[in-house]
């Protein structure tokens, strides 16, 4: 028992080998499971009736009503379900839109295309995206040395592109992807370019629950450029859906986040074992809507005052990027498995810093089981109710805290959230 305790403190089971092997593993069976949903589809719909890429064909389906004319209808479930089945089929089982307005232009564009070609092009450029920050993450700790340019090891891409959360995302042919681009593309220049990572923060109210805690990071720290550029590319966003797709769209979306409310949250339409939140832990548990929303309230406002307590001390700015990360996950009542692609920004902003500095204890056995728990959170959840992707989540957060306690250093690579640049 000593043996595996100071194993697992110091991380030396977590060898290069082991970490090349696991990672192939999970992405040889992904990539089997896959291949075999679509070499048994009939058309566009798998061997289970349902369309490949699953929530995807609900964004196809908005991108056709807008290119039709029809953009305040795809807000209305009746008229959305209607496009739906026309494109997969009478018995089509109903997928939601629940996105603002702008992200239509995306959907229209994506409509343009046949479906299959639709879901290729936008799994891929999203995917692209998203290996693109992860690599610029890692890089951006690697001392350069005597090279012109800094090397990474060849290992970061099997492990990003291995990342569970990664098949989890193109199961259902969902945004994860974007997301985690988003996030960690705007942590990463918030030093030097403030201006940009405030954009591409806005480009983020595509989702739009997962903006409780970025603002609250950037007023603790007055990063008020940062802060105005995001608010002026939302509303630019706003201003440009309005003018393409008219002001009726705006209504009509407000009216419909009823239906997100009231179906696919409080009554776990899209199934809790899916919603990695505190409320649908307590919903799962059979607890009241109230008792729900409580929890969940409670739980958001611990997380707010970790994150401004933490973004204000002068602990390691991987620590402060990588506790966003969480609570961005953890502070909305509603954020679904496949967001957890956003846990890798999280991880290679830590591992990156700790490679330059040293790991302190535990922290290889918590980024690996990180790492790892998108692969098996929603199945424990479903056939156990023991909440493991909310319990992962917030012991990570729990982790990321008590090492940020613990730091005292100000690393050269990240600089002090507690001193903006602007």
């Amino acid at each position: 028992m000593d043996r595996t305790s100071d194993l697992l403190r110091s991380g030396a089971w977590l060898t290069r080998e082991r970490m090349r092997l696991v990672a192939l593993a999970v992405l040889v069976a992904s990539a089997a499971a896959l291949v075999f949903l679509v070499a048994t589809s009939n058309g566009l719909n798998d061997y289970q009736g349902r369309p490949i890429g699953t929530d995807f064909s609900a964004v196809y389906a908005a991108g056709a009503m807008a290119l039709d004319g029809q953009s305040a209808a795809v807000f209305d479930v009746v008229a959305h379900y209607a496009r739906e089945k026309l494109i997969f089929g009478p018995d089509a089982e109903y997928y939601g839109w629940h996105y603002p307005p702008f992200f239509l232009v995306i959907a229209a564009a994506l409509a343009m295309l046949p479906y299959g070609a639709a879901l290729l092009v936008w799994q891929l450029s999203t995917l692209s995206l998203y290996i693109w920050v992860v690599r610029a993450i890692l890089l951006h700790a690697v001392p350069v040395g005597d090279a012109r340019t800094p090397r990474l090891d060849p290992l970061w891409l099997l492990l990003a592109v291995g990342f569970p959360a990664v098949f989890v995302n193109i199961g259902h042919g969902n945004n994860g992807f974007l997301t985690a681009g988003l996030l960690g593309g705007a942590l990463l220049p918030l030093e030097r370019r403030p201006l940009i990572a405030g954009v591409l923060f806005g480009l983020l109210a595509y989702k739009p629950q997962f903006a409780l805690m970025i603002p609250l990071a950037l007023l603790a720290t007055g990063r008020w450029r940062t802060i105005v550029a995001a608010g002026v590319t939302v509303a630019a966003l706003v201003a440009v859906s309005a003018l393409v797709f008219g002001v009726e769209t705006w209504s009509a979306f407000f009216a419909a986040t009823r239906f997100t409310r009231a179906v696919v949250l409080e009554q776990g339409g899209a199934g809790w074992h899916k919603i990695q939140s505190v409320f649908s832990w307590v919903r799962m548990w059979g607890g009241t809507i109230p008792l729900a929303y409580a929890a969940q309230g409670t739980v958001t406002l611990a997380l707010a005052a970790a994150l401004v307590w933490l973004w204000r001390s002068p602990a390691a700015f991987a620590y402060k990027a990588a506790a966003l990360c969480l609570a961005t996950l953890l502070a909305p009542p509603y954020s679904l498995d496949y967001d957890t692609v956003v846990l890798a920004p999280a991880i290679a902003f830590v591992a990156a810093d700790r490679m330059t500095h040293g790991f302190a204890p535990w922290e290889k056995t918590a980024l690996a089981a990180l790492w790892f728990m998108p692969a098996i959170s929603r199945s424990v959840t479903q056939f156990t109710l023991i909440p493991l992707g909310v319990i992962a989540l917030l012991a990570a957060l729990a982790f990321v805290l008590w090492r940020a306690s613990e730091d005292t250093g100000v690393p050269a690579q990240w600089q002090s959230a507690a001193k903006p640049l602007n």
